[in-house]
């Protein structure tokens, strides 16, 4: 849009995006689309015939639209919008943000013009690992412009104090939250640790219940939970440390501002990619990966406070994980669109 070009979002009409999209002053389209269940082969039938109505649907789209380049970022509705480029001979460009590409990026992969990427092990799932580029993972402007000592004013921290942020997405994660609920009071105990735990706005007001609880049936001002918060970079880059799931996003932005993490795999993505997504950033020496079923261990409590008590460690972690980070992402990913709409011009 900055660069003169006519934006048009297709998204599924129940998914956030319907919702986001708008507000950012996208044009928004809904397509229907399903994904299934691999453990119910039925289910396959009833979400082919929904993506092959899609795709008629999609080409109808495209067509009113004047669609010159399609751009695909995973998920059930790029299936058939992603087929409607193919069939309709528009030139499409995909974007994988997990370390293994989803149902839709690899099939896909067959016909696009290119595939941007966020880790090198994905272009081997590609059908032409020849035409992924390493993009990294685009993040949000409010991220790239993240203030430490703004971000404490926001959260109430003090400057000297040590900060753990602890978030599990944008609906919280239970088994996360059950156990920082457990070790709230070894927590607390920690010489000047503050907590900002994100709990999601489903369990929000339970697990500070269960804290206030487990400090003696107070709340604490040094041990904070939050349904939510906008400012989320911010909130990263006022934290020490960081306590995660791996979701593609998370790491994305938590790299973006180099921060040391412990990050927990949720355990049932697909194809267990958020293991992978850790992995790549504990191999770089950006964070130590406890597996979900290993929250209630010592395990998860030594790997919090090794990171708490030794700031040197800290630092070394934050510095490896900044390495990591590809902050020009965006850039990269829509030079890749632009290439392709470029391509087409020319060949006109």
């Amino acid at each position: 849009m900055a660069d003169g070009h006519e934006v048009l979002f297709v998204g599924t009409p129940d998914g956030v995006e319907s919702r986001l999209a708008p507000e950012a002053g996208v044009t928004f389209v809904a397509v229907p689309a399903k994904g299934f269940d691999r453990g119910a082969p039925l289910s396959l039938l009833s979400a082919a015939a929904v993506t092959l109505s899609s795709v008629w649907r999609a080409r109808g789209v495209m067509r009113r639209f004047g669609a010159d380049v399609v751009a695909g970022f995973g998920g059930y509705v790029s299936l058939p919008v992603g087929l409607a480029a193919v069939t309709g001979r528009v030139p499409l460009v995909l974007h994988e943000q997990n370390s293994i590409p989803g149902l839709a990026n690899r099939v896909l992969s067959r016909w696009a013009r290119a595939a941007g990427v966020t880790y090198e092990g994905s272009l081997k799932h590609l059908r032409h690992p020849e035409r992924g580029v390493m993009t990294g993972n685009p993040v949000r402007t409010t991220v790239l412009q993240a203030d430490r000592a703004r971000g404490r004013r926001r959260l109430g921290v003090p400057e000297d104090a040590t900060l753990m942020l602890v978030f599990g997405g944008s609906r919280g994660a239970r088994h996360v939250n059950d156990a920082m609920v457990a070790l709230a009071p070894a927590l607390v105990a920690e010489p000047s640790l503050r907590v900002v735990h994100v709990a999601g706005r489903i369990e929000a007001a339970s697990v500070a219940e269960r804290v206030a609880g487990a400090l003696g049936g107070q709340p604490s001002e040094r041990y904070q939970v939050r349904d939510y918060i906008d400012e989320m970079g911010d909130a990263i880059a006022a934290a020490d440390v960081v306590v995660a799931r791996a979701g593609a996003t998370s790491i994305a932005e938590i790299t973006a501002i180099g921060r040391a993490a412990v990050l927990v795999p949720y355990p049932y993505a697909t194809d267990d990619h958020q293991t992978l997504n850790a992995r790549a950033v504990a191999t770089a020496g950006g964070a130590e990966v406890v597996p979900d079923a290993e929250l209630d261990s010592d395990r998860f409590r030594d790997a919090m406070m090794r990171l708490v008590r030794e700031p040197a460690r800290r630092k070394q972690m934050a510095d490896a994980s900044a390495a990591l980070a590809r902050r020009d992402a965006t850039e990269r990913v829509t030079a890749l669109i632009t290439g392709a709409l470029t391509g087409r011009e020319e060949s006109r």
